[in-house]
């Protein structure tokens, strides 16, 4: 993990002093009742069966401008197969698109205004549904709807102003289910959910401004009350570059307290490759014409290659003058120059890819294999090679990225989108190349949307505000620390939702189960986030009516949300009903006989009935005694 002391000491001069430039595009799931452009409802029931599925192959096509956008592109080389599934109240033919999209939702178009409104955004007179090319599955459709709502607001934070350059309303993609060699299943229960995105501009300063700035607007987002919970329905996507270096976009950054981690390593990622690119071009580096190199070895006992050939494979080698020693170099934890190489490779459906500054000793390669390759691709000292094993048509593709990748290291950081590789040490992978603006087409099946003053005015009317959140907030709990966490805290929909209508002692204890037992439990394994309200609700009602203890009311959770059983249920299967008054008095009174002090007896009693009894009801009756 990263060491925080070290990121802290990095200051704002010192970001500055390297070129660093970020921005955020933070995308949050909206709770509405439909999806974006059909009837079906936007809360798939976890664990759905599937009711049937289709297959699709994918391929890019021009954007508005007459051009195929080169993400796009790229990802239609993997010529993948993938499979949807479909499921009977979340998916529709829109969604597997045999039938024009519906008229926007209104309900997701409300919100979207709302947030414009409370970040000082120009909203546009006139929407206009576009589609967003996307070839890598997640859209049977091989694109996404996207409207673009507003321009032109800000957040100001500590004194300092972060412009928001756009807002846009737009379908959620399809979840994976599993992978299976070439396929993969798309879940397309979720597909076509609202989802507002927020992107700001590059104006962030520092690693730890760019957090700053995200739980401001995650937090903003959450002021509406119309946003979806749990993991997954909110994601940051993370753009950074530095002097001599590129832009690069990493995505899905899903914990807020690594973000500023993720970007330091992304810093320090383009630094070793600007500074790798400088030995290289010292070095006079270049990369060679890739040749077939099957034949060499042809009996060779090492792994990688051998499991290759032996399912009728082909291996495919290049060389590499000047690169010796550099492939190894280090640019994160467990990273290197090769990781980003063999990342390339891999997007072409391989495994086996390698290069010579790697111990190939250990993968079963002798010296007499080596020297003939080398030989094979006419290197010199000084000189590295890569080999990539797998199907032919896949090993060349392969092959082909793996080099491309190789000449972009002479230019430095190649401007790409990058995916979440390790969250215990926030480092990164390739992805795809970086999108852009080719990938855009109107979408001709929806009709514009002009946003009329009453539209505008009930948007006005529903503005978040963190401010007045706070202030209701304080109002309600009579402690502003508590206050504070529960505005920050993603479950603050929920404490709204089950504190109503609630007493300032209750609602306290709501807020602390909210904030410390839902973390505690999700670390522990259990998804307590995953609780309808409906059931919470009850649960809370329990603890304020005396049926449960807190105790009591901590083995429900972990029960409900381990399982679908009614709340009276669970309660009464596990002997959780609240031993009180009389009842608890004669119980205090039977174990009395054995135990010498007060100490003692509550020892007793709560040994036998600790989930049942409330503590200080039981301290009352032991001193009434006076033992």
């Amino acid at each position: 993990m990263h060491d925080k002391n070290i990121l802290n000491a990095k200051g704002a001069e010192y970001y500055r002093g390297i070129g660093f430039m970020c921005g955020l595009e933070i995308h949050q799931r909206l709770a509405t009742d439909k999806k974006l452009f059909c009837s079906c409802t936007a809360n798939p029931v976890a664990g759905a069966v599937p009711v049937g599925g289709v297959d699709r192959y994918q391929r890019a096509v021009a954007g508005e401008l007459g051009a195929i956008d080169t993400a796009t592109k790229f990802e239609s080389l993997r010529g993948q197969r993938f499979r949807y599934s479909i499921f009977g109240r979340s998916t529709c033919l829109v969604d597997i698109d045999e039938e024009p999209p519906h008229t926007v939702n209104p309900e997701a178009l409300k919100v979207a205004l709302s947030l414009s409104k409370a970040l000082g955004m120009d909203i546009i007179d006139e929407l206009q549904t576009m589609r967003k090319g996307v070839v890598d599955g997640s859209d049977p459709s091989a694109f996404q709807r996207t409207i673009l709502v507003s321009m032109g607001g800000s957040v100001t934070l500590n004194g300092k102003r972060v412009g928001v350059t756009t807002m846009s309303l737009e379908e959620e993609s399809s979840g994976i289910g599993e992978r299976a060699g070439d396929a993969v299943t798309y879940l397309t229960d979720r597909l076509g959910i609202p989802l507002v995105e927020i992107d700001t501009d590059a104006t962030i300063g520092t690693p730890s401004e760019a957090r700053e700035v995200a739980l401001h607007l995650g937090t903003l987002l959450r002021m509406t009350g119309k946003v979806q919970r749990g993991i997954g329905t909110i994601r940051q996507d993370v753009n950074v570059s530095i002097k001599g270096g590129a832009r690069v976009e990493i995505k899905g950054v899903q914990e807020l307290d690594l973000m500023d981690a993720f970007i330091e390593n992304e810093v320090e990622r383009q630094q070793k490759l600007i500074a790798i690119a400088a030995k290289l071009r010292a070095n006079g580096a270049t990369t060679g014409e890739i040749k077939e190199v099957t034949a060499l070895f042809e009996g060779t006992s090492a792994g990688v290659l051998r499991s290759s050939l032996d399912k009728g494979g082909s291996l495919f080698a290049f060389p590499l003058s000047g690169f010796k020693g550099l492939l190894g170099s280090e640019i994160n934890p467990k990273r290197r120059l090769g990781s980003e190489i063999s990342d390339y490779a891999k997007v072409a459906g391989v495994g086996g890819v390698l290069h010579s500054d790697e111990d190939l000793a250990k993968y079963g390669f002798v010296d007499a294999e080596v020297e003939a390759l080398r030989r094979s691709l006419s290197m010199r000292e000084g000189d590295s090679f890569i080999i990539v094993a797998g199907p032919e048509r896949n090993a060349l593709p392969a092959a082909r990225l793996a080099k491309a990748r190789a000449e972009a290291s002479l230019d430095g950081v190649p401007s790409e989108t990058r995916a979440v590789l390790s969250v215990e040490l926030c480092t990164t992978r390739f992805m795809r190349p970086i999108a852009g603006g080719s990938r855009m087409y109107p979408e001709t099946d929806v009709l514009p949307v002009v946003v009329t003053d009453k539209m505008s005015a009930d948007a006005a009317l529903d503005m978040p505000s963190i401010e007045k959140e706070k202030a209701y907030l304080i109002g309600l709990l009579g402690n502003q620390q508590l206050s504070e966490m529960l505005l920050l805290s993603p479950r603050l929909p929920i404490f709204k939702e089950v504190s109503k209508g609630r007493d300032r002692e209750n609602s306290r204890f709501v807020a602390n189960v909210v904030l410390q037992k839902f973390t505690e439990m999700r670390r522990g394994g259990l998804d307590a986030d995953s609780i309808p309200v409906a059931e919470l609700v009850e649960v809370f009602d329990a603890y304020r009516d005396g049926i449960v203890t807190k105790q009591g009311v901590d083995e429900l959770l972990k029960a409900l949300a381990g399982g679908k059983r009614p709340v009276g249920d669970v309660i009464e299967d596990g002997n959780l009903k609240r031993i009180s008054g009389e009842g608890l008095r004669r119980i205090v009174e039977s174990e009395r006989l054995s135990s010498g002090s007060a100490d003692a007896l509550r020892r007793a009693v709560m040994s036998k009935y600790k989930l049942r009894v409330d503590g200080e009801e039981l301290n009352g009756i032991i001193e009434k005694m006076a033992l």
